[in-house]
């Protein structure tokens, strides 16, 4: 076994396992902090397949902005210690059925693509031109939809701090922080 692939199965161990305790962990703060393990480990699979570009816009804008927005906003509206009731038996039932269905799909798909290589040669890419065209406003400008989507987050963010603030702490809350 290479080092490549024992990295690839660690990076798809990490992924799967914090992939599932993202969804079934009952604390919140947890659930953050898998889902920073998962989209870190994709970024090191993005690494190891020579996508260096991919990866760091992994790491900058998944994990080290989005997810760090998530955690700071669960911090920011007291819920750190909020604990989620267990689903119920009819809940799991159809999660565990829907997501049965997806891995069927899923590996029908790749079993019936038909993979092949290819003699070509890696294109190469210019790093200058693909940050000149972000950056740029023109034709092929990605600027403003940045620009946009972060103001619909910022918003977003700003008022479900308000939401959550006005609810204030639930009875259970209090006589926690009273005690």
């Amino acid at each position: 076994m290479t080092a490549n692939q024992l990295m690839f199965i660690l990076f798809s161990i990490v992924i799967v396992v914090c992939s599932i305790l993202t969804v079934t962990s009952r604390r919140i703060l947890r659930s953050a902090v898998f889902l920073l393990f998962v989209l870190i480990s994709t970024a090191g699979l993005y690494f190891m397949l020579n996508f260096q570009f991919l990866a760091a816009v992994q790491l900058t804008l998944y994990a080290g902005g989005i997810v760090v927005l998530i955690i700071f906003s669960i911090l920011l509206t007291s819920h750190i210690s909020q604990r989620f009731e267990p689903a119920e038996l009819k809940k799991s039932l159809f999660s565990a059925l829907a997501a049965a269905a997806g891995l069927i799909v899923t590996i029908a798909t790749i079993l019936d693509f038909k993979f092949s290589a290819t003699s070509e040669a890696a294109k190469e890419v210019n790093m200058q031109v693909v940050g000149t065209d972000l950056l740029s406003t023109g034709s092929n400008g990605y600027i403003l939809p940045f620009e946009v989507v972060s103001i619909l987050l910022l918003a977003a963010m700003i008022a479900a701090i308000v939401v959550a603030k006005k609810a204030g702490p639930s009875k259970t809350e209090s006589e926690t922080i009273i005690k």
